[in-house]
């Protein structure tokens, strides 16, 4: 075994010049003899140590009683239009709850203009930022806080502690539920989220396109790592349908995340057609749920 090999499997040595073991912590080096059960044990625990030690604790939002992250693999599958959509679902299933949308794609936030959204947000008394509202959902983005056309060049540190103004500094009130709308991949701003909050669930969006399925898959198997529940997956833009003649294309491909889903082993939540309906009511900020509740498009990504 190689003195590296070593050193990931027994999570407890580093290594100097001439791959010679140097005990970490006054432990005693192992090169070259089998571990015994009690000193594996022992290595196991100061590896498990190491490896927490600057992870944060979750702590949840104040006020909030449940988070659903919608996330993707990739970008450019309707992630964020989906986010909206589930956020205006929720409220009109039961009037009653108290529903909130937080965008956390720092680099390219979508909720203002698909929430028909503009402004700053004003502060509490308690110095902090109110989110703003339209259709009877709380919503905060970092599009609020920059002009629309501004582009946000900004290194990793920077957007981290962005992402944590968004999660602790924002007076929701009382929700039901947070809708999260997340940037595309499995990078700092994932990891970030799901270890610093409780997330009741985790849905993911994809096309039935096998470019987008691979990082889909990604997605749902983080998620599962850091221990948030997948919920499902939503496949959107399964199928167009021609106005004129009704004849049926499945422009990305048939079915593909339905057998994304039996793989993983989850539930298909909703099976969205590419319609020129849903585009439109998203960039006019007039989502379809909204809009058009009644129409074929709203009951088909959202029955």
């Amino acid at each position: 075994m190689g003195s590296w090999q070593r050193w990931l499997r027994v999570g407890g040595l580093s290594l100097r010049g001439g791959g010679a073991c140097v005990p970490l912590g006054g432990s005693r080096s192992v090169c070259g003899r089998q571990l015994s059960g009690a000193e594996n044990e022992t290595l196991e625990q100061r590896r498990t140590q190491i490896m927490s030690r600057g992870l944060p604790k979750q702590k949840p939002i104040e006020g909030v009683k449940q988070v659903i992250v919608v996330a993707s693999g990739k970008g450019g599958v309707g992630k964020s239009t989906t986010a909206v959509n589930l956020a205006l679902a929720l409220s009109a299933n039961d009037s009653s709850k108290e529903i909130g949308l937080l965008d956390v794609d720092v680099y390219g936030p979508s909720i203002p203009k698909m929430m028909n959204l503009k402004g700053n947000p004003e502060l509490s008394q308690n110095n902090l930022m109110k989110p703003l509202l339209n259709y009877g959902i709380a919503c905060m983005s970092m599009g609020f806080l920059v002009e629309e056309t501004a582009p946000v060049v900004w290194r990793g540190l920077m957007v981290m502690s962005a992402v944590e103004k968004l999660l602790r500094q924002v007076d929701w009130g009382h929700l039901d539920y947070l809708v999260v709308d997340m940037p595309p991949g499995t990078g700092d701003v994932q990891l970030s989220v799901s270890q610093n909050i409780p997330i009741s669930g985790a849905v993911i969006v994809s096309t039935p396109q096998d470019i987008a399925l691979m990082d889909a898959r990604k997605g749902a198997e983080m998620f599962r790592k850091v221990h948030v529940p997948v919920l499902g997956l939503v496949q959107n833009m399964s199928v167009f349908q021609c106005p004129k003649c009704k004849h049926k294309t499945h422009i990305f491909g048939a079915d593909g995340a339905r057998k994304l889903a039996q793989i993983l082993g989850l539930d298909i939540l909703g099976d969205i057609p590419l319609h020129l309906n849903i585009r439109e009511a998203s960039d006019t900020g007039q989502p379809i749920v909204f809009s058009q509740p009644e129409s074929d498009e709203a009951y088909q990504c959202w029955p």
